[in-house]
């Protein structure tokens, strides 16, 4: 079974070598982005949109959690600010308790008095001694600490440009998702009354149908009028009775007579 596997193996991986090397394979990738060009022009415009907006939806979650990112960030910032001002205010005692005992171990005095007790010029020049190591180590925190504000501060003014850069992208595909929203419906619409147009060419066609269809049959009912009129005419074949000028006469010689009588009558 190993020996059938790697077979397949070296047989499949010569077979794309042998495409790689021949026009086979140019035809090959242009075959398949030709069929991944039709899958995406068969996809209806509503999927496509109904796809974006879900992918707009699903920058929230990102978006919120940058905005968590920051509020944290935000905080640590405001502690180490309010850590960095208790230690310049320590800092700026301490500097002046030491510039108080340095000036007065300047007098010539052998003693010093401090809150009611008195310490020799070497307990004095010890104390000082420690205090200066002290406030050198606080000095070198206090530097280190401010370079760490000042760049935790611009790291997080960044952040917050990069998610107001985040939040425009994101109202910008909105619109734009919107403007072609309208764009399909619009086409939509156009294709909508396209086809009531088309319906109502067909709509006159069929009257224009009807129209000649009457008119032939108007013609057909003229064409069997006129024919009716030409046989009810002067029979031609039929003489005309020989005493047809006296019965003319006598009707007419007649009629006068005739209408007085109906007045009389009346």
């Amino acid at each position: 079974m190993l020996r059938k596997i790697v077979l397949g193996s070296l047989l499949g991986g010569g077979v794309t070598v042998a495409l790689a090397g021949t026009s086979a394979y140019s035809y090959f990738r242009t075959g398949l982005h030709s069929l991944q060009q039709s899958i995406r022009d068969s996809i209806p415009v509503e999927v496509e949109i109904k796809r974006a907006r879900d992918l707009i939806s699903n920058l929230k979650p990102e978006i919120a959690d940058n905005l968590q990112r920051i509020a944290h960030e935000e905080v640590d910032v405001s502690r180490l600010t309010k850590e960095l001002n208790r230690k310049h205010d320590s800092l700026a005692k301490a500097e002046k308790d030491i510039l108080r005992i340095k000036h007065d171990l300047s007098q010539a005095t052998p003693k010093l008095v401090y809150a009611g007790r008195e310490y020799s010029l070497e307990q004095v020049r010890d104390d000082l001694h420690q205090r200066f190591k002290q406030f050198q180590t606080q000095q070198a925190t206090v530097d280190k600490l401010e370079k760490i504000l000042v760049a935790r501060e611009k790291n997080l003014d960044a952040a917050r440009r990069k998610l107001d850069e985040m939040l425009s992208t994101k109202r910008q595909l909105e619109i734009e998702v919107e403007n072609l929203q309208a764009r399909l419906t619009m086409v939509q619409v156009a294709e909508t009354s396209s086809g009531l147009y088309l319906s109502d060419n067909q709509m006159s066609h069929t009257r224009r149908l009807l129209d000649d269809i009457a008119s032939r049959i108007e013609v057909a009912e003229r064409l069997v009028d006129s024919e009716g009129a030409l046989d009810a005419g002067i029979p031609l074949e039929d003489e005309a009775p020989a005493d047809i000028v006296d019965q003319v006469t006598r009707y007419f010689d007649e009629a006068p007579q005739l209408r007085r009588n109906l007045a009389i009558n009346e």
